[in-house]
């Protein structure tokens, strides 16, 4: 994704390439994947990351998306 934009447009953008992936290219698994983000300060400035006591963010790790009590307990 070129451009700077707002990380709901970062995620509609992603989303739109997912679907064209399953759809034009018949791809529906994944064994993972890598984004990397280069964050700015709306004015294309580069910008860090930083946790609440001021500490870099380099890396963030997903283990997925969030999984309903219905899905754990096969409801």
């Amino acid at each position: 994704m070129k451009g700077e934009m707002k990380l709901k447009q970062l995620a509609q953008a992603l989303y739109e390439q997912l679907g064209e992936l399953e759809d034009q290219y018949g791809i529906t698994f994944s064994a993972g994947a890598t984004l990397y983000v280069n964050p700015t300060d709306g004015e294309g400035g580069t910008v860090q990351a930083r946790e609440r006591g001021g500490k870099p963010v380099n890396k963030l790790i997903s283990k997925g998306p969030y999984r309903a009590a219905a899905d754990e307990f096969n409801i």
